[in-house]
Formats: C-alpha cells, structure tokens, sequence
C-alpha cells in the first residue's frame, strides 16, 4: 500500500492549482503568483500526476476542469483560505493594525495630509501604506482596504464610492502675480507652460490638454512649451514649484487649493467618468479598526467634495473679464456640447487597463 505521504502534494502545487482554478486561466494564475505561465503548467502536471487523476481540460479556447478539479478546488480553496485567516489571527493578536493599498497619488496627494486626523482619533491604531500603480489581490497580499480609481461602470462589486473627479488647470500663484504673462482667460495659456502626464501603461485622454483645450473650444492653442512627466505627483511638484500650469484634478488636489498652495484658473471643470473607490478585503470586513477607517475615508471624502462643490468660485484665482453689454449673449451650451463631443471622440478609443490608483 502506497505511503500517504509520498501522494501528498505540496503547498506550492496546491497554490498554483487554486489559482489556475479559480481564474481558469495559466496565464492570469501566473501574473498573481509572480511566476511564469509555463510554470503553472508544470506545477499542474505535476499535481496530475501526483494524484493520478485529470484537473483540467485543455481546449483551443482555454481550460476547463475536470469533475475531479471541481471537487479538490472546493476543498482546496477553502483550506487555503482558513489558514490565511489563521495566520491573519496569529500576527494581528495583541494589536490593531489597518493596511491599505493605493496609488502614488492618492497616497502622497490626498491621504497623508489627512492621516494624523485618523491617527488623532484611533491612537491605538497602527496604519500601513502600501503605495503602488498596479491593482493587488487583498487576500494574497493581506491587504485590508484598497482605493480603486476606474470609471463608474467598471467600479468592483460592492465598492464604496468615495467622491468622484473633475478636471481644471492649475498652478503656482507666483505665476499670476507675473504681468507680462497674463493669466486671466483660457487663450492666455498660450504665453505659458503646460505640463503633461505621460502615463506608460497608456495615453489618459480624460487626463491630456488636448482634450481639455478641445472642450474648451481652442484645440489649435500652442503654449510656450511643455514638460512631460510619467507620474502624476511629478506633474503636481512641477507646478507648485511654479515651472507651469498643471490639469489638476478635483477634489484630490483640493487641500492644495484650499491653503493656497495651488490657484484653480478657470471655475468651470470638466467633469470625468472616474471615480475613486475604498475597496474592503472579506477577511478584514469584520475587524472594529477596518471599520473605524473606512467610516474615517468616507467623512473626509464627503467634506472634500462638499467643499469643491460649494467653494469653486472663492478658489478661482480668475476674475472673469467683464462682458460688453452690447455683445450678443453666449450660447451657454456651447461648452457643454464641446464637452461632450471631445468625450465621446476619445470614448472610442479603447480605454487602457487602469492601475489601482493612479
């Protein structure tokens, strides 16, 4: 009788099976255990024969599994399961810990300025940061909340939502206090800087002057130069230090606008389908600290957008030029309809895969 032990897999190869199981897919159980896609194949085959039996199914249009699969991924997915919230138990005894994952952005831009305000109320309440551009699995990565930036139809199941976006430029108020470089309508940018989000996973068209000047009705503007970054807290330093005018976005920048760090140029903003969303792990969702930040994120989030929603005007640094009263009236859709006709223009392109934050 063949010893036990020796037909007993390893937890690698369980792992490798869980998550090929659970996306279907080599390739995408690959990208999450950061190996390559011809080594879950062999873990699976490994597996296979370990145990003697068929998991999976190979098609021309993918994998499928077995009856056999079916059964060891139940089992398997629940083992897995509670010996990370074990585990989870083991490290957290004794102490109230909140991880969090989010963009660089989000992070340096909007959290941090506000963290002592959490800090002030739950002392007793360790906060890590896990700052990065690309999206992590919570479970694997035992993360406990997550900000997620998408569009509105793209927002993960039960995500909370925590303000969304507007979009208006930005800069320096050294740089109105210069004369010879007028900054007072949309066709002065002309005689300044424009820096620009170079973003490498792909072009951010709600994010690009282009667009922008588009909407506004001036898509021949050539400023006086430009600057590229590829992060977008680069392109906010590169404008607080006053080397030009910035897309900023609202009201992620708005602690910067409200101490006067940044002046909001034109009081109209052009609003953009994104969002920002607090994402909560299932293993942390009963934890009392979990809660305590998330009710914490959602306070701030909604006095922020409060306060963009109320206070553009006293923000702008612009004063608007007064209208000859005999010139004919504006078309005051004429913007609104510029708007939407850039949106859609650039809704046709395919939209990249979005980071966690960005």
């Amino acid at each position: 009788m063949p010893d036990p032990a020796n037909t007993r897999p390893s937890l690698d190869l369980l792992r490798g099976f869980e998550a090929a199981a659970r996306h279907l897919s080599f390739t995408h159980a690959a990208h999450e255990l950061f190996i390559t896609q011809s080594a879950v194949s062999r873990q699976i085959k490994a597996l296979e024969e370990r145990l003697g039996v068929v998991l999976f199914v190979r098609g021309a249009r993918g994998i499928a599994m077995t009856e056999a699969g079916e059964r060891l991924y139940r089992v398997v997915s629940a083992a897995l399961a509670q010996l990370q919230e074990a585990i989870a138990s083991l490290t957290t005894t004794g102490s109230r810990t909140v991880t969090l994952s989010c963009t660089l952005a989000f992070c340096s831009l909007w959290l941090i300025p506000r963290l002592s305000s959490f800090q002030k109320a739950h002392p007793g309440v360790e906060v890590r940061l896990s700052a990065s551009n690309e999206v992590v699995n919570l479970e694997r990565s035992r993360i406990d909340l997550a900000i997620r930036y998408a569009p509105v139809q793209r927002a993960p199941a039960g995500a909370l939502r925590l303000f969304g976006e507007a979009v208006a430029p930005m800069c320096s108020p050294a740089l109105l206090k210069d004369k010879s470089r007028p900054l007072r309508r949309i066709e002065d940018l002309r005689h300044h800087i424009l820096l620009h989000l170079d973003e490498p996973m792909g072009p951010l068209p709600w994010l690009s002057w282009s667009t922008w000047l588009e909407a506004a009705g001036m898509p021949q503007l050539q400023p006086a130069g430009s600057m590229h970054f590829n992060h977008y807290e680069q392109v906010i330093r590169a404008a607080l230090s006053g080397q030009g005018v910035a897309l900023g976005r609202m009201p992620l920048l708005g602690g910067l606008v409200n101490d006067g760090s940044l002046a909001l140029l034109f009081p109209d903003s052009a609003a953009s389908n994104r969002a920002y969303w607090v994402i909560i792990s299932e293993a942390a969702g009963e934890r009392a600290e979990v809660g305590w930040f998330v009710e914490w994120l959602m306070r701030e989030g909604a006095e922020e957008t409060r306060k963009h929603q109320t206070e553009p005007q006293r923000k702008s640094a612009v004063i608007k030029p007064k209208r000859n009263a005999e010139a004919p009236k504006p078309n005051r859709n004429a913007k609104a309809q510029r708007t939407q006709k850039a949106q859609k223009k650039h809704e046709r392109r395919k939209d990249p895969p979005s980071a966690e934050d960005r």
